[in-house]
This record gives structure tokens, C-alpha cells and sequence, in this order.
């Protein structure tokens, strides 16, 4: 290792214990949830460590951690809000019929088949954060799991979705969740 790459990997070292704390205290001030903030401060520093050489400060790193952090969560925020909205349009009932509405069509039965065939507990950590919009940190709570298992078995859950539909019901699942997004 050459001696600048070892002191710039050091310098970055120290960067990330001097302000780590204090980025993770404005994330969680504007998203509200502790892992959620401190993914938003990881994210940063692993986008700064890749786009080290790019970047050109004029500024205090501090100053711009803080700017790049605040937008981050902003930024997750409106996702998380984009996200809530699409399930809630797709868990509506139609004109306020109170059962449950029965998929109606072949592809929705089979999409519905398809869930059926995941193990239950991939099972419920997926219609958890899909349909009923729980984060991650929620349905790891619930379950009393960690939230490194519960991404565990949402990967799970749609490699077996990709590999188990049809070209053309994917395209209908993702045609479907686009038109309701766009709805509403």
C-alpha cells in the first residue's frame, strides 16, 4: 500500500468517527427512525469514498456532509412517502366494499398463487413491506429479527418472483403497481 493511500483511507478513517454521531443526529432528526438515519449516513460515505477523486470541496467537509446528509433524508423521506402512497392505493377496497376484493383477473390469481408458494415467514416479512408499507425496522421489530434478515428474505422473496412468473405476468405486476402509482 502506497503511503498516500494510506493516509487518504486514514484521513477518511477520521472523518467518519469525528462526524459520524452528529450526521446520524440530523438524519434522524428529519426521517425519525435511528436505522434509517444511520443507513442515509453510511450511504454518504460510501457515495463520498467512491466519488472521492471528483469531488472538490470549497467548503468544510463538515459543512458538506451536512448539506449532502440533509438532502439524503429529504430525499428518503419522499420516497418513503411515494412508496406509502402506492400501497395504500393498491390496499384500498373499490367503491368502499369492505371485503377484500378478490384478484380479478387470471394474472392477479396467479400472482396470488405465487405468494402462496413463498415460505410463511418470507411470506409475511413481504406483505408486510409491500402491502401493508412497514420499513424494514418495523417488521424486524415485530418479528423479532434483524433487520439484516428481513432484507435477507425480501431478496429472497423476489428472486423466487422473477424466477417463478412469466415474462408477461411480471410485466402485468409492474404495469399494474405503475398505473395505481400514477393515480394517485
Amino acid at each position: 500500500m502506497t503511503k498516500n493511500k494510506k493516509n487518504y483511507n486514514q484521513e477518511m478513517e477520521n472523518l467518519f468517527k469525528e462526524h459520524f454521531p452528529m450526521l446520524c443526529l440530523i438524519a434522524f432528526g428529519i426521517v425519525k427512525d435511528k436505522d434509517t438515519a444511520k443507513d442515509i449516513v453510511q450511504d454518504f460515505y460510501i457515495s463520498y469514498w467512491q466519488r472521492r477523486d471528483a469531488v472538490s470541496l470549497t467548503i468544510s467537509f463538515k459543512a458538506y456532509a451536512i448539506k449532502a446528509v440533509k438532502n439524503m433524508s429529504l430525499l428518503s423521506l419522499e420516497k418513503a412517502k411515494k412508496e406509502k402512497s402506492l400501497l395504500q392505493s393498491l390496499n384500498t377496497p373499490k367503491y368502499n366494499d369492505p371485503e377484500p376484493m378478490d384478484p380479478p383477473n387470471a394474472n392477479g390469481r396467479k400472482i396470488q398463487a405465487l405468494l402462496n408458494e413463498l415460505p410463511e415467514s418470507r411470506k409475511q416479512i413481504f406483505i408486510s413491506a409491500i402491502i401493508n408499507g412497514r420499513s424494514y425496522a418495523e417488521i424486524a421489530e415485530m418479528q423479532g429479527i434483524s433487520i439484516n434478515t428481513v432484507k435477507t428474505q425480501m431478496k429472497r422473496a423476489y428472486a423466487f418472483l422473477r424466477s417463478e412468473a412469466s415474462e408477461n405476468l411480471l410485466h402485468f405486476f409492474l404495469w399494474t403497481a405503475l398505473i395505481s402509482y400514477c393515480i394517485t
